[in-house]
C-alpha cells in the first residue's frame, strides 16, 4: 500500500505492509524503495514492513541542497510518529545504513534493535571524498547517467552478475530514475556526516550488521578489525554476496535478519 507523509517542507512517499511488529527498511544511494520489493514482501508475511523513499528519490520531495544524515532520520521519525508507531527495527543499506546510525543516536528510544545492510559507521575517507566530489562535478555538468552504470556493476559480485542479471538491470533502471539534484543532495550529506562508530560500539541498541564477503565497496575483513562489537550486537558475513546480500543471497538474509529481530522485540 503506498502512503505519503506530508509535513510543512514537502512530502514522503513509503510503501506499508503486513502487520505485527515494524520493520523499516531504507534504501541506499542510486536506490528507492522500489529496491527491496521482494525482499519487503517476504519479511510482510510476517511484520508490518515499511519502505521508505527518501527525500527526492521515487515519489518523495526534495527537502534541501543538502540531505544530512540527521535530516533523513528525523523525517522517518516524524513519519513514524504521524501513523503512532513508537518502536521499530530499523534497516539500512548502504546510505541506508548511515541514515540508521543517525535515527540511532538521535531517537534510541524508538529502537528494538536495527541492521547495518553492507554499510559501517565510519566517515569518509579523504579518497572517498574526492570520488564523492568528483560524481557531483559530473552530475552538475549534465553527465547523471554515466554514474550509475559502473557503480550499479560493482554491487553485485563478479560471479553473480549473470545470475541476476534481471535484478541488476532493475538496479540500473531505478538508478536512472533518480534526478540529478536528489543524486547531489545525498553526496554532500555522505560527505558530511561524522564518524558514528561510538554509536554502534556503545551498544545502547542491539545492532546485527551484515557484510558481504564478495562486496567490492566495503571490505569486510577490513573494516570488522576498526569496530569493537558490544556483547547485543551480532556480525554476519554473506559468503557469496556482494554488496547487494538481500538480492544475491535472499533467503539466507532473510532468516538472519528475522532472526534478530525477533530476540529483541
Amino acid at each position: 500500500m503506498n502512503r505519503f507523509f506530508k509535513n510543512d517542507t514537502g512530502k514522503i512517499h513509503y510503501s506499508e505492509n503486513g502487520k505485527g511488529d515494524v520493520v523499516v527498511l531504507v534504501h541506499g544511494y542510486l536506490e528507492t524503495s522500489k529496491i527491496w520489493s521482494s525482499f519487503a514482501g517476504k519479511l510482510a508475511l510476517k511484520y508490518r514492513v515499511i519502505s521508505v523513499n527518501l527525500p527526492g528519490h521515487g515519489k518523495s520531495d526534495m527537502f534541501a541542497d543538502t540531505h544530512t544524515m540527521e535530516l533523513m532520520a528525523t523525517l522517518i521519525r516524524d513519519l513514524l510518529r504521524s501513523s503512532g508507531i513508537e518502536r521499530v527495527f530499523l534497516t539500512g543499506h548502504s546510505l541506508g545504513g548511515y541514515v540508521t546510525l543517525a535515527f540511532a543516536e538521535l531517537f534510541p528510544e524508538m529502537l528494538s534493535g536495527y541492521c547495518l545492510f553492507h554499510s559501517h559507521p565510519l566517515a569518509d575517507t579523504e579518497e572517498i571524498l574526492v570520488k564523492r566530489k568528483k560524481e557531483i562535478e559530473l552530475v552538475l555538468a549534465g553527465g547523471k547517467d554515466l554514474i550509475y552504470p559502473e557503480s550499479i556493476k560493482r554491487m553485485y559480485a563478479a560471479d553473480n552478475l549473470n545470475k541476476f542479471s534481471a535484478a541488476f538491470r532493475r538496479s540500473k533502471m531505478i538508478a536512472s530514475s533518480i534526478c540529478g539534484e536528489a543524486i547531489i543532495a545525498v553526496l554532500r550529506g555522505m560527505m558530511e556526516r561524522p564518524s558514528r562508530l561510538s554509536v554502534m560500539e556503545e551498544g545502547k541498541v542491539p545492532c546485527l550488521w551484515i557484510l558481504g564477503a564478495l562486496d567490492s565497496h566495503i571490505n569486510c575483513e577490513q573494516i570488522r578489525t576498526r569496530v569493537r562489537l558490544p556483547q547485543n550486537a551480532e556480525v554476519v558475513i554473506l559468503r557469496n554476496s556482494g554488496h547487494m546480500g538481500f538480492v544475491e543471497e535472499e533467503e539466507e538474509a532473510l532468516q538472519v535478519l528475522m532472526r534478530f529481530a525477533d530476540r529483541f522485540k
